[in-house]
């Protein structure tokens, strides 16, 4: 029997490898299926109180600019002072809606905004149709 010391083993990686990609898809499939569970204890509800209604106010903005809250008309150019003197009738809570004519400018819906803002609403929101 003659042996060679000198003699260089080469490594066989290949199934190592075949053992790797397999187990990365193992991982990749189940990965996604898990999910975290965290025990939540939830707040009791009562059956007996009937929920009250949010307060609203609807603003409509037509294509001429002439705005309407309930069955007021105010004109464009004095809605700011208009609206803050008239907004002392009402909550702060209350949720605002403005429904604006879509041929209006950009600029002349958010001055709307902004009166409505700083009048202390802080629930506004723009209303579309689509």
């Amino acid at each position: 029997m003659n042996f060679n010391w000198d003699e260089n083993p080469d490594l066989n990686i290949t199934p190592l490898v075949d053992i790797m990609l397999v187990l990365m898809a193992i991982l990749m499939v189940t990965a996604p299926v898990m999910e975290y569970q965290d025990d939540i204890s939830l707040p009791q509800g009562s059956t007996a109180k009937a929920t009250h209604k949010i307060p609203d106010l609807t603003l409509r903005i037509d294509d001429k600019r002439t705005i309407f809250l309930k069955d007021k008309k105010y004109a464009f150019d004095t809605f700011a002072d208009d609206f803050v003197l008239n907004s002392e009738k009402f909550s702060k809570d209350t949720v605002v809606y403005i429904k604006a004519d879509k041929d209006l400018k950009y600029d002349d819906v958010m001055f709307i905004l902004k009166v409505v803002k700083d009048s202390g609403f802080s629930k506004v929101s723009l209303v579309t149709n689509g």
